[in-house]
């Protein structure tokens, strides 16, 4: 029967009206290995009664259809509590055989981290220190998107009175030459070629065409 749990820093202890359930370290050499390098514990050699309590596995661990909780043949524990400033650690081993590295470096090596992470955050300007910073990025892209839709706006109905000032300029034109008050082919010489070739119905068209859309604006 187990007592309590081998990992470091664990004050767990048997409990049976604590739903928590201890498991035996593996028979398994490659399995019964990996679980002691999670551990991280010098010269540690679990022993028969050794136990590790479910705190320090995930709930995908486990094998549920049965009456009793029952951890899957690849399981691996892999949620620890090394140091009294870290809350949790959470260690992933995809590949029971693939060796990792030992224990985070510390000193210069730390000293080289915080370098590249201060690199990084300059290079990518995109990337924010804390949460308040990111949100005074957005509120003022947000502003600058507003100012951008206004002059837009403002450009687009200069847009349409130039267009419709040109309509009422040319149908005027032609008017005039139809009637024969301006001579024949003036639109030709005042007018580009693409415009003076359309006949004036096209343009009275065009001219109630875009009425419509001044009346539908405003």
């Amino acid at each position: 029967m187990p007592t309590n749990c081998a990992a470091a820093g664990c004050a767990t202890t048997y409990n049976k009206h604590i739903n928590i359930s201890f498991h035996r370290f593996p028979l398994d050499p490659k399995r019964r290995k990996e679980w002691i390098r999670l551990v991280r514990r010098k010269n540690f050699v679990p022993g028969k009664h050794t136990f590790l309590c479910s705190k320090h596995f995930e709930a995908s661990c486990f094998d549920l259809t049965g009456q009793t909780r029952r951890l899957k043949m690849d399981a691996v524990p892999t949620i620890f509590d090394f140091c009294t400033h870290i809350k949790s650690v959470k260690l992933k081993s995809k590949n029971l055989l693939k060796k990792n590295n030992s224990c985070a470096p510390s000193g210069p090596s730390n000293l080289k981290s915080n370098l590249n992470t201060q690199q990084v955050l300059l290079e990518h300007s995109y990337a924010f220190r804390n949460p308040m910073e990111a949100k005074r990025r957005i509120i003022k892209l947000e502003k600058e998107i507003a100012s951008l839709k206004r002059k837009m706006k403002t450009c687009l109905q200069k847009e349409r009175r130039a267009t419709r000032r040109w309509i009422q300029a040319t149908c005027l034109v032609k008017n005039l030459e139809a009637n024969n008050i301006l001579p024949k082919g003036t639109s030709e010489h005042i007018l580009p070629t693409a415009l003076s070739s359309l006949p004036l119905e096209d343009f009275k068209i065009l001219e109630g065409k875009q009425q419509d859309k001044t009346l539908a604006v405003t």
